[in-house]
């Protein structure tokens, strides 16, 4: 019998806190003057580095809604940001 192994954790479960904490950060930052696109590409690129497909796949989805150009998707790969 293979026994199922769990790779991540489940964050809702887990601290609960931290998702109401994420929302308030959300709700704030949406309603900012920085624009819908350029948030979505940062949360992209975030999940990149966190290598997190569900939220890269979620975030892309957002970011084509807003009408952002599909070619500065494909480079955030590239994307180091500043240090």
């Amino acid at each position: 019998m293979i026994k199922s192994i769990k790779h991540r954790l489940d964050v809702w479960k887990e601290e609960p806190l931290y998702w109401e904490q994420i929302a308030a950060m959300d709700q704030r930052l949406y309603g900012s003057s920085i624009p819908r696109s350029l948030i979505e590409l940062i949360k992209i690129r975030v999940s990149q580095i966190n290598k997190c497909v569900f939220c890269i796949d979620y975030h892309t989805h957002e970011a084509l809604k807003t009408g952002e150009l599909p070619r500065r998707i494909f480079a955030l790969s590239a994307w180091e940001g500043f240090i």
